[in-house]
């Protein structure tokens, strides 16, 4: 069985730590890079070519949203998961409009929601 390579995209230090300790503890996945805006993100999956992409909504520059529907523009593109602060309720449909797999909300990620919007992507 070969990892899920994760590039961690969040304009926050804190949450980005948290992202990556997330994917570091959970079997299966690793840790490919990290991203601090959606430019950024852009370049970096380039690069990286990452299986998934965990993005944050709001970034300087241009948003999750608008990284995740130029990042889906590609055809080798990875499956992206948007995450917020925001509660999951207010993000019913939104996420998949930009071409992102899931919406999860900060306070609820963890090892399980991790494997959970993977099995999603259908990989």
């Amino acid at each position: 069985m070969s990892l899920v390579r994760v590039l961690v995209v969040d304009d926050q230090t804190l949450f980005r730590r948290v992202m990556t300790a997330v994917v570091e503890e959970t079997d299966g996945f690793v840790l490919v890079g990290c991203a601090a805006s959606g430019e950024e993100s852009i370049v970096s999956a380039r690069v990286l070519r990452p299986d998934l992409v965990l993005m944050d909504v709001n970034l300087p520059g241009i948003d999750g949203m608008e990284a995740t529907r130029r990042l889906r523009a590609d055809a080798t593109a990875a499956a992206v998961v948007l995450l917020s602060t925001y509660d999951e309720e207010d993000w019913d449909g939104q996420a998949e409009e930009c071409g992102a797999v899931a919406y999860v909300a900060k306070s609820a990620f963890g090892p399980d929601r991790l494997t959970e919007v993977w099995a999603l992507t259908g990989n």
